[in-house]
């Protein structure tokens, strides 16, 4: 078994916590929040970790003034948080009666804006922070990690270093029974585990595709309105992506659907019972599916900037665009090493305005194509990334 993986996330966390009263973590069930979490309170002193899915840990919150005063001196780590949105209230008086940071550190598998109503009352108290499951440039040092296992298996840590491909899959497919039957109902959503599993499945076919909620709508026999707040809450828990179309004052018609991504590809695989990375190879969706794992990561890695994607009514389009302030940069994801570019690529460039664009393959190092267009390897790309962006 693999020892402690760093996440790149920690310095960030960490010069959080001397700013903020509250910083709180979120992401995915079984990413690896807690293990992150527990591996820098080893550096915090009085670090105090409470699992709020553990009885026990619960019951010490029969009353959390007390407790919460009780340690005052402790930086306290709350797991799981939305299981008990009732604590935000008290959090913030216990707050403001002690006007410093460091004081909390909270995790949660819900996204910032379902925690949202709950946690107003630490408005201008609380920094966020989203970890993901792995990227790519977090784990490709590890012995024999090939990109491939990494594309197949995707990226939550219990899947990708599984001892197996099959005990890989089998992990995936007991992680997607219980997020259906017992994490969505803890949420509050009261929807049959069998109908979010159809609508799970369907978008796994349509990944990368625009969205039609009318065309999903049909083939589950739902409505509309059924199918986007089901959609919604399934983007609400990091399963899958909307990312919009890129919108600008040019006189072309684009798109205005967005587009539908899972943003794990191992979770797209195993709902496509795609188990071995040859099956990936030379089903239809696989570029789709080098799109996605690419992207995630590449979204991951500039947080803080604005994405979208570009398409015109007659089919021009960009994978991905990314823009902070002036700067545009563009990604186009291929899964063939030796891939062609369209001329609406290069003209959908000029009418963005980029300034360079990437066109990211799996394997191999970097090579221009032209004087602002690059092939580039996933690998390669996260770290020029970091480097000059980040």
């Amino acid at each position: 078994m693999h020892g402690y993986i760093i996440r790149k996330i920690e310095k960030r966390i960490l010069k959080d916590l001397q700013q903020f009263p509250v910083v709180a973590i979120l992401g995915p069930r079984q990413c690896g929040k807690s293990t992150t979490a527990k591996e820098l309170g080893k550096s915090i002193p009085n670090f105090l970790y409470l699992d709020l899915e553990r009885p026990s840990d619960l019951r010490k919150l029969t009353d959390p003034e007390l407790f919460f005063n009780s340690n005052s001196r402790s930086l306290v780590c709350l797991d799981e948080i939305q299981r008990v949105p009732h604590l935000f209230p008290v959090l913030r008086s216990i707050i403001d009666s002690r006007q410093r940071p460091g004081q909390f550190f909270i995790l949660g598998s819900a996204s910032r804006d379902l925690l949202q109503q709950s946690s107003e009352s630490l408005a201008g108290r609380i920094v966020y922070n989203e970890l993901t499951s792995f990227k790519y440039d977090e784990i490709f040092s590890l012995p024999k990690m090939k990109i491939q296992q990494y594309w197949l298996r995707g990226g939550f840590p219990d899947s990708l270093l599984a001892l197996s491909d099959e005990a890989s899959s089998r992990w995936r497919e007991n992680f997607i029974r219980t997020y259906l039957e017992r994490d969505i109902p803890q949420m509050g959503f009261r929807i049959p585990s069998e109908n979010i599993r159809r609508l799970w499945t369907m978008c796994a076919h349509y990944h990368g595709q625009l969205l039609n909620a009318s065309t999903l709508a049909n083939a589950l026999n739902i409505t509309s309105t059924t199918v986007r707040s089901q959609l919604d809450m399934l983007e609400q828990t990091f399963m899958v992506r909307l990312l919009l179309p890129y919108m600008t004052n040019t006189k072309k018609r684009l798109t205005k659907s967005p587009k539908l991504y899972l943003r794990d590809s191992g979770i797209l695989h195993e709902l496509l019972e795609l188990r071995e990375i040859n099956n990936i190879l030379s089903h239809p969706q696989v570029g789709a599916s080098w799109e996605g794992l690419a992207m995630e990561n590449i979204i991951t890695t500039l947080s803080g900037w604005n994405f979208s994607f570009y398409r015109t009514s007659n089919g021009a389009e960009i994978d991905l665009i990314v823009q902070q302030g002036k700067t545009r940069l563009a990604f186009e994801f291929k899964a063939s090493s030796n891939p062609s570019l369209s001329k609406g690529f290069y003209s959908s460039l000029e009418e963005v305005g980029v300034e360079h664009a990437w066109v990211v393959v799996p394997e191999g190092g970097s090579s221009p194509i032209t004087k602002h267009v690059t092939l580039i390897s996933l690998k390669e790309c996260l770290s020029l990334l970091m480097k000059e962006y980040v």
